[in-house]
């Protein structure tokens, strides 16, 4: 099925616009916003966000178009589950029209953290090159319901310009000097995993399981436990599985 006359030629505006903030050394910021800005213009949506992920190691949310994308993304890294995880996995999409009335099986933790949220729908979308994923597209409405197929062929036009922009921006790992870019939050939470890995002697896998273990328990978000670790509140030791 073709995209409307309209949205190709917004789909292809988008694409010349990222092009050019690519060029214009800002950092890669500005290309994702664009990018997540196009995505609630162009879909029946409120938000949407886009995350990195570095095979097993490790997973970072690099934009949140407003606070309950941000949210729904904070929950998964913290969580370890949810639509994009489960996107990136099977290398397909994942589209939830109804959360409330999903059973919940697949990411049962996440679906009752997020039943907090103004959140009636999700859509998730692998980023991928090839045979590869690279991340994943989060969208939320507030309200359930479908994407159409005609909307659906346009959220996998954004996510061809969003896999073809990720490269260019050298992201495609999530060790680098991009992380300099990322969010306090994001970046320490690399910064804490690194302690962990040094402190403990564990692996990075091990690390990044063990901040999430540690958040769950005590109900807090991965990030915050991170920022304790980071600024000395609490050492290495007091994370446990």
């Amino acid at each position: 099925m073709s995209v409307p006359e309209s949205s190709e030629e917004s789909l292809r505006r988008l694409w010349d616009a990222v092009v050019a903030s690519i060029g214009d050394g800002s950092g890669g910021t500005e290309a994702l916003a664009l990018i997540g800005r196009a995505c609630t213009r162009l879909l029946p949506i409120d938000g949407a966000s886009i995350s990195l992920v570095g095979g097993a190691r490790a997973r970072e949310a690099l934009y949140a178009g407003d606070e309950v994308s941000d949210r729904i993304q904070r929950l998964q890294v913290s969580l370890g589950e949810g639509p994009s995880y489960e996107a990136y996995r099977t290398r397909r999409p994942v589209l939830v029209p109804d959360l409330a009335a999903d059973p919940g099986a697949r990411w049962p933790v996440f679906a009752t953290e997020v039943a907090a949220c103004p959140v009636g729908a999700v859509f998730a979308f692998p980023l991928q090159r090839g045979a590869i994923a690279i991340g994943a597209l989060d969208l939320y409405r507030r309200d359930p319901g479908w994407l159409s197929s005609e909307e659906v062929t346009v959220a996998l036009r954004v996510v061809d310009i969003a896999t073809l922009a990720l490269p260019a921006l050298r992201m495609d790992s999530l060790d680098g000097e991009w992380v300099v870019g990322l969010p306090p939050e994001r970046a320490q939470v690399h910064q804490a995993t690194g302690m962990l890995i040094s402190g403990l002697g564990v692996s990075a896998e091990q690390a990044l399981a063990r901040l999430r273990a540690h958040a769950f328990s005590v109900g807090r978000m991965v990030d915050e436990i991170a920022d304790d670790l980071v600024s000395g509140r609490i050492v290495p030791t007091d994370i446990e599985l």
